[in-house]
């Protein structure tokens, strides 16, 4: 695989292509990495994901793969020689995606609100939110991973959002760590591995993100 050519088409705030940033960094993967102006979409990733139009999209060989859980779990099945990411058992496998999906349907949705919205919208978003991590929580339960005493693929799908939280927590005016210590923990915990910090941007450098964003929508 060494003459391959990857291409990660992305956006630096994204939390659904820091997921491909830091499956290639736990496999230590070699890739060119192109930044996407989403206002102004390149040629490339028109034509690489014109379903969807969407980041992130990883070029393996000239042939895409879209869509960020479904890249990881291509990452996973492609390089299996190094830092497996998805359980091998095929229950654990099934629940990892099962929490995936969860991340991507219940939080992802409900922390769009918090930075993306006003008001009593604003506001269920914000309980929502905090309910999906509690859920979340749950899941984690005693264990140091998602994947238990390994990193793996769920950690990879949640940690991202944790870029956003120092935004999320400004707009939304609550306290992560008040409400879940735990999670914070775990958070924190997966933020002393290489592969997260170095994909993870500045909390602040997202929130300067999130109220362009929110002055774009006519928020503020």
């Amino acid at each position: 695989m060494a003459n391959d050519e990857l291409i990660l088409l992305d956006s630096w705030p994204s939390m659904f292509g820091m997921r491909l940033r830091i499956a290639l960094a736990e496999k230590e993967i070699k890739y060119q990495y192109k930044e996407e102006d989403l206002w102004n979409k390149s040629p490339l990733l028109l034509q690489m994901n014109p379903i969807h139009k969407k980041i992130p999209v990883l070029i393996h060989n000239g042939k895409p793969i879209c869509e960020s859980i479904i890249g990881v779990e291509y990452i996973d099945e492609v390089w299996k020689d190094k830092a497996p990411l998805l359980p091998s058992d095929p229950y654990d496998r099934a629940q990892a995606r099962f929490w995936a999906d969860y991340i991507d349907k219940k939080l992802n949705y409900s922390a769009r609100k918090i930075w993306g919205a006003n008001g009593e919208e604003q506001e269920a978003g914000k309980k929502e939110f905090i309910e999906c991590l509690k859920v979340l929580e749950g899941a984690l339960g005693e264990k140091p991973y998602f994947g238990g005493d390994n990193f793996g693929f769920v950690d990879i799908a949640l940690i991202g959002f944790y870029s956003w939280f120092h935004s999320y927590e400004t707009y939304g005016n609550f306290s992560t760590e008040a409400e879940c210590p735990k999670f914070v923990a775990w958070a924190k915990r997966c933020m002393q591995r290489d592969s997260v910090a170095k994909s993870l941007p500045d909390q602040h450098k997202v929130l300067e993100y999130a109220k362009t964003l929110r002055q774009k929508f006519g928020l503020e």
